[in-house]
């Protein structure tokens, strides 16, 4: 969570006896702010600057600029890594807010020793990009991607801190994918093969899955799994999963996240080069 996110305002302290809603223009003056933050993306600007897409609990998703970064001297290089939490300071810009102070929170160095754990890494920015709009505070949101680079910096088994995190964040950006009711007809699943629908939103009864024929089959043991990071995440790295029940877990979750974003995200291009 977020050490300091108070805003720091020029205007004079208000008195407790004047109505709030009556400084309602004082916001304007508002000038400097704090927040934690992971950066998301970046991309260059000009001949030293950079252009950082953040993720912060309070304020939601940023796009702010990094004046200076790329200069060899810069003292806010080392501190605006991707993937790693960062203290800010930003002074609120005409069109983008500029970063003005930044300091290291966790750099998740482990995390950062290993070509896998840095392409899921790169993942999880990429997904929790895709799934929100700027400027939409979603503290769960930043717990998640937080709680996943701390999963990946302790060495615990990518693929299921990856499936807990696609399914924690397809929860709290309001595309949770139904796992307990048939998505079809409402009736309380039963522990038989059943099937994924990403159209449906959902798993679907064995009669409902007639009318989706290209729905995902879904096996007992795959449907407890899913279940349980839903439930008691932590239980999920206890269990020994085949190649061919990874395969089953994973792809209704992915299958969603596609129905969602409409697109395949690039980064999983890498991540698959990586780890198939």
């Amino acid at each position: 969570m977020e050490p300091s996110g108070e805003r720091v305002a020029d205007a004079p302290a208000v008195p407790s006896s004047v109505d709030q809603s009556e400084t309602a223009p004082r916001r304007e003056r508002i000038r400097l702010y704090r927040t934690e933050a992971v950066v998301l993306r970046r991309r260059d600007l000009g001949e030293a600057d950079r252009i950082l897409t953040l993720f912060t609990a309070r304020h939601g998703k940023l796009r702010v600029v990094a004046k200076g970064v790329r200069r060899p001297q810069s003292k806010l290089a080392g501190h605006l890594e991707p993937c790693a939490r960062t203290s800010l300071l930003l002074a609120q810009g005409r069109n983008l807010d500029i970063i003005t102070q930044a300091q290291l929170v966790k750099p998740y160095r482990a995390l950062r020793e290993n070509e896998i754990s840095i392409a899921y890494a790169g993942y999880f920015a990429d997904l929790l990009d895709a799934l929100t709009v700027e400027a939409q505070p979603n503290p769960a949101a930043y717990d998640a991607l937080v709680s996943a680079f701390e999963m990946l910096d302790r060495g615990l088994d990518p693929f299921v801190i990856a499936r807990i995190f696609e399914l924690h964040l397809l929860t709290v950006t309001g595309f949770r994918p139904e796992l307990y009711r048939c998505a079809g007809c409402g009736e309380t699943l039963e522990p038989v093969v059943n099937a994924f629908s990403a159209e449906a939103g959902g798993v679907l009864c064995p009669v409902c899955r007639q009318a989706q024929p290209q729905a995902l089959p879904l096996s007992v043991n795959a449907l407890k799994f899913l279940r349980l990071i839903d439930r008691d995440p932590s239980a999920a790295f206890r269990l020994r999963l085949s190649d061919s029940l990874r395969r089953e877990i994973e792809d209704p979750l992915r299958a969603q996240i596609r129905q969602v974003v409409e697109r395949d995200l690039g980064s999983l291009a890498v991540l698959r080069l990586l780890t198939h």
